[in-house]
């Protein structure tokens, strides 16, 4: 299993007027594939947050590979 970084990232409109990205949460999940780390998050990040669906709290995730420093 791999380890990948899951981020739920929403858009959101400043004071200023300008749309900024902002992540609502960061979790490290061990997953066979990207496609499983995203599914596995979402279920947890919908335990964390106590809701039942994410995108309710998201506008989308983004899965990258977790660096490790030897």
């Amino acid at each position: 299993m791999a380890r990948y970084i899951v981020q739920f990232m929403k858009d959101v409109l400043g004071e200023n007027g300008h749309e900024a990205e902002i992540c609502q949460r960061s979790m490290e999940v061990d997953a066979a594939d990207k496609l499983n780390a995203s599914d596995l998050a979402k279920v947890r990040f919908c335990e964390t947050e106590s809701v039942t669906e994410w995108s309710l709290h998201a506008d989308r995730v983004h899965v990258t590979d977790a660096e490790f420093s030897s």
